[in-house]
Order: C-alpha cells, then structure tokens, then sequence
C-alpha cells in the first residue's frame, strides 16, 4: 500500500480532495487525519501544508501534494513529478505605495516573511544580505508596526497587500501552484505512477474537450491544422463522398475560438463534448 500526504485545509486542500474524488479514491470524511482505501492501495494522510515536503524527503510518505512555495521553503530534498494547475500564486517583496524600491535596496534591509528560506535563497543568488525576520502570519502588517522595512509574502490577487497599502516589487521570486512531490531519492514504482496518470487523466479532462465535425476531404488538411489534438485527430470516412469525420481534444480557453475557425473552412455539424475521465 501506498502512502500519499493531502494538505489539510485551505485552498489547496479543497482542491486536492476533489481531484482525488473525481480520480476514483476514497474520499475524506469529516476531518479524519488518514484514510485508507484498501480498494485502490493507497492510505491517505492529511498533513498542514508547509509539512507535507518533510515527511516525503524523510521517506515516511511516497507522494505528496503541496504548494511548490511551500516545498521549497522547506529546504527538504524533494522532486516534483506532476504540476496540478491550481493554487497558483507568486512569491514578490513589496513595500509600502508610494516608496520607490528595487531588489537592489534590499541589502541591509529587514525583510519580514513566512517563507525565511526562499528569502535567504533569492538573497544568496543575488550576492546580497539583510536580516531575515520570520513571521507566522499577518506578515502585511509588520511594516506599519516597524518591525521590517519590506516584506516578502504570496501574492494570488494582490488585495491583501492593497489593503494594507503594499505593493509588489522586482521579479517574483518563485511561481508557485500545487504540485506532487516524491523524494529526490526514490524512483517512482509502478503504482506510483498509476496515481500520476489517474490525476493526470483529470487535470486533462479539466483542460480540454474533445471537438467534433465533418469536413470536405480537400480541406482535411487546414481543419486539422486548426485541430491537430495531443496526439494526432481521429479522421474517419463518411458515407457521403469527399466528406470526412474528425475528432480531436482541444483547449477549453480556445474551443468558441477553434469552433469558429472550422466554420469558416466549411466544416458542418461540429460539436463539443466534455470530458469525464481521459488518458492520452
């Protein structure tokens, strides 16, 4: 049996659960700390977030499901083996509005922060020091109450920081979103990655629909220019001649668009269908 580590609350944590449900495990009830799903193999163990990267490095857990911020403040030795497209965040200083300040002015500096190593880490990079003040929460008030002179936080929507008058500067220092991390050393077994490809299998079903349409043969070629799917379009003769079926998976974001496109190659019946379930 397998062990796998699920953030347990927040954001990442509703999302988690839901991909895992829709992938065929055993969902969590109430606020159990495991659970086990003997049909699939797997236990299931619902950690706080920033710990998860720890337990997977130090070999006690196969796989986890973490914020890639949050595993790398860590400093825990672990690899991620899938990117799950939710909970996406960047990690940015800010000071307060109407400051003028670059990366460059942070020498010296106190820097308030939850993420101390990430911090650390970007002021190594750039050859810099400044003293690292770590705070477990409300890291936006820490400049009105004198305790840092900037800060460095998450950023989803960036209205925390307005609220508080911040403002974000310089580059990111690290894009996040959830991600599946295993320990850098340890290879993926087979049933490791029976997992990946069942929540690989949603995150496509997600991301994609699969488009349909019949098209004149002559223009096969530009209709599957438009469509060209992940793995090549299905194209199969109809019993009108010159005419073909096509299918192929497309972008959510682009399907009106791709739509359009083929109307105006003289494609006829073309129709889009949610996917449930896919591995491509």
């Amino acid at each position: 049996m397998i062990s796998i580590a699920v953030p347990n609350k927040g954001a990442l944590s509703e999302a988690a659960n839901e991909i895992l449900r829709e992938a065929g495990y055993k969902p969590r009830r109430d606020k159990a700390l495991s659970v086990v799903d003997e049909a699939n193999g797997v236990e299931f163990y619902f950690l706080r977030p920033k710990d998860i990267a720890i337990y997977v490095a130090a070999g006690h857990l196969d796989l986890g499901i973490t914020g890639r911020d949050l595993a790398g403040d860590s400093g825990a030795k672990v690899e991620e083996v899938l990117s799950l497209g939710f909970g996406s965040s960047t990690f940015r200083y800010a000071a307060p509005a109407g400051q003028s300040w670059s990366v460059e002015q942070l020498a010296g500096k106190r820097i308030a922060t939850s993420y101390p190593n990430l911090v650390r880490n970007d002021l190594r990079a750039r050859n810099m020091e400044a003293k690292v003040i770590r705070l477990d929460g409300a890291v936006e008030i820490s400049i009105k109450l004198g305790v840092a002179d900037v800060i460095a936080d998450v950023v989803s929507t960036g209205n925390t920081l307005r609220q508080q008058g911040l403002v974000p500067f310089g580059e990111p220092i690290i894009d996040s979103e959830a991600v599946v991390i295993k320990a850098a050393d340890r290879e993926l077994s087979p049933d490791h990655r029976v997992v990946l490809e069942r929540i690989r299998g949603i995150l496509t079903a997600h991301n994609y629909l699969m488009i349909a349409y019949n098209i004149e043969r002559d223009r096969l070629s530009e209709a599957t220019e438009v469509t060209p799917g992940l793995s090549g379009p299905t194209v199969s003769p109809l019993a009108l001649d010159d005419w073909v079926a096509v299918s192929a998976l497309v972008p959510k974001s682009r399907a009106n668009a791709i739509m359009d496109e083929l109307a105006s190659l003289g494609a006829k019946a073309i129709l889009a269908s949610e996917l449930r379930i896919a591995r491509i």
